[in-house]
């Protein structure tokens, strides 16, 4: 009996210490998982709990600012108000539905069916993205629960259609969608930011935990190279051509010839980058000097020449050509503008006077294999790389189907197609000293919080395409043209203008329209040191006489006489003589009066008006050595 006993109580035992090895056991592995998920997993755990109870509001980031060269705002952010809903916050959807459809111009049924839909957070996009002030007041008046505005950002651009079809413009979203806004989209687009908090299971917020916020990241600052005092004096001009001639289009383009730096750009037909949906995608998706590829006309013999006096088939001064007034071509007549042509002349006056028959000579002279080398070395029938969306190529005709007819015509323009952008970069390497540049519009990236540059666009020369001497030889040539041959009407006293006049027709479906032209000057100022290259062109421009010197020279001469100042062109009479036809003002130099008596005052040119008491002539308006329009006025200061 008694070791049953023991047999009994000994099995309890062993029955107990096993049970209590078990809820050992189990025990610790409570305490590992306690201290598991309270020390070594917290932070993983509260992580996985907080994304399943945190709910966000997003915080819109401020787009890059585009500035000019000097730092002066072409676009901006303006504040702006969205609407946002957290649905199980919601009270009343129906009364909320229809007070939002009605402000916010939505269909009731469909807004109702999107609040009752389970969500975290619902934007109403795009009704509710950046509404208008107004709309913002009314719908806080409501003070609806589960209803926010939240903070966003409104693309804001000061000049509206001026300056449109390079800045181009965002989407609802606040992203890049033409112009520089899409090519450097990746630049400019900021990184939205979010405030997070917990919710409880009916979406109300737990007053326990704090707010987390993750602050939005500002975009870069872009300063192009754009001069925004030149850029509006191109819009006035492109505005009063609008005008007076009613173009189909106008393309307009100054770049700084050292360096390849676009300082202003524009076309027409425009429109308000504000209200782009307005407008046909054809017009807000192009910009044209860079887009549009036609005929150049006679601006291409700037090149043309350049090529003839590099390879030294031509002196200029001295070799000369008698021009009856055509030339024979593969059996084609090619005919001078000037019946009956213009009789001898230098290669000089050949140039001067838009001769297409001397062209025709020059192009014999160069030959194929030359001149197709310098259409291509001079950057035709390739992009330019300017970094501005949608470039066109032009278009060259091929080297096997270049033949006698095609480098006749070729050397003047004819028959093949450049860009504003490819005539304005070639004529460049023209007075540049040679040398083919990448044209750009971006200048820097600056820092949005410091304004400090973090990247500046370098000067990139792709290749030098004539000599030193061959470009000084030019710039001569082309300041010629200007004082004495077709470019007379651009001429600017002291401002040493050179060009080259355009007139070409225009072909469609494979022949030429007639009376159908493109009217064109390709500028350049001063010529003893280019500071500005400038294009106009007008596509059949209506009203006027169907010639670029005539109708785009005076044009052109307005532009430069106000941007060369800008510039801090200083007036420089030393170069070539003006030669005077009977239309022409002419020009005289200002004496030096001061200090003379009144009554020994005497001009053949100019009038005199008096101001102040006295005898004696203490100063004077022009001053000494400006040249000013005979007829005109000298304001004379008295004392004694």
């Amino acid at each position: 009996m008694f070791l049953c006993m023991r047999l009994v109580h000994e099995h309890i035992q062993k029955k107990a210490k096993i049970i209590l090895l078990m809820a050992f056991v189990v025990l610790f592995c409570v305490f590992g998982k306690l201290v598991y998920t309270n020390i070594i997993a917290r932070n993983y755990i509260f992580d996985k709990a907080q994304d399943l109870w945190e709910r966000s509001f997003p915080l819109a980031s401020k787009r890059g600012v585009i500035t000019d060269k000097n730092g002066n705002n072409l676009v901006y952010n303006e504040p702006a108000l969205s609407v946002a809903l957290i649905p199980s916050q919601v009270k009343n959807k129906s009364e909320v539905s229809k007070a939002l459809a009605e402000i916010l111009d939505m269909n009731e049924e469909t807004l109702y069916k999107k609040i009752s839909t389970p969500s975290s957070m619902l934007l109403l996009h795009p009704q509710g993205k950046k509404i208008s002030y107004d709309n913002a007041m009314r719908i806080r008046k409501y003070n609806f629960s589960g209803v926010y505005l939240i903070q966003d950002y409104k693309r804001t651009y000061p000049y509206k259609n001026r300056l449109s079809s390079l800045l181009g413009f965002t989407g609802i979203d606040g992203n890049g969608l033409a112009g520089v806004e899409s090519y450097y989209d990746e630049l400019l687009r900021g990184k939205n930011g979010t405030l997070n908090y917990v919710t409880d299971a009916k979406g109300g917020a737990f007053p326990s935990f704090s707010s987390r916020v993750n602050p939005p990241v500002a975009g870069f600052t872009l300063r192009l190279t754009i001069d925004n005092s030149i850029q509006q004096i191109v819009e006035n001009a492109m505005d009063q051509a609008q005008i007076l001639y009613s173009p189909e289009e106008i393309y307009c383009l100054a770049m700084d010839p050292q360096t390849g730096k676009i300082l202003a750009i524009g076309n027409r037909p425009t429109y308000d980058n504000n209200e782009y949906q307005k407008y046909d995608s054809t017009i807000y998706n192009r910009v044209l000097p860079v887009f549009s590829s036609y005929e150049p006309g006679s601006t291409f013999k700037a090149m043309t020449f350049a090529a003839a006096i590099n390879e030294k088939v031509i002196d200029m001064e001295k070799d000369t050509y008698y021009d009856k007034g055509y030339e024979i071509v593969a059996g084609q007549r090619i005919k001078s503008w000037k019946k009956g042509g213009h009789g001898l002349q230098t290669f000089l006056e050949v140039l001067q006077n838009s001769s297409n028959p001397g062209f025709v000579e020059i192009s014999r002279r160069l030959g194929k294999d030359k001149l197709y080398n310098y259409i291509k070395n001079f950057g035709f029938g390739d992009k330019t790389g300017v970094d501005i969306a949608g470039e066109n190529k032009g278009l060259v005709f091929s080297y096997d189907n270049f033949g006698p007819l095609e480098v006749a015509t070729s050397s003047f323009g004819q028959g093949i197609s450049a860009t504003p952008i490819q005539l304005v970069t070639a004529f460049s390497a023209v007075i540049n000293g040679g040398y083919l540049l990448k044209p750009h519009v971006a200048d820097a990236i600056l820092s949005p919080s410091t304004n400090e540059e973090i990247y500046v666009y370098p000067t990139t020369t792709i290749r030098q395409v004539i000599s030193n001497e061959t470009s000084k030889l030019m710039r001569y040539a082309l300041e010629s043209v200007v004082a004495k041959g077709s470019g007379r009407k651009a001429y600017i006293d002291g401002y040493r203008v050179g060009g080259k006049t355009g007139t070409a027709q225009i072909a469609e479906n494979g022949s030429y329209v007639q009376g159908s032209y493109i009217l064109s000057f390709l500028s350049a100022a001063p010529m003893s040191n280019p500071k500005v290259v400038l294009y106009f062109a007008m596509k059949k421009p209506k009203n006027c006489i169907q010639y670029g010197g005539t109708t785009v020279g005076p044009i052109v001469a307005k532009i430069l006489e106000q941007i060369l100042p800008i510039l801090n062109v200083k007036k420089d009479y030393s170069g070539v003589e003006r030669e005077y036809t009977w239309m022409d003002e002419k020009t005289y130099e200002v004496p030096n009066y001061i200090g003379l008596e009144k009554s020994k005052l005497k001009s053949q040119y100019f009038k005199f008006v008096f101001n102040g008491e006295g005898n004696i002539v203490i100063d004077q308006l022009p001053k000494v050595g400006e040249r000013i329009k005979e007829g005109s006025s000298i304001w004379i200061e008295l004392g004694d």
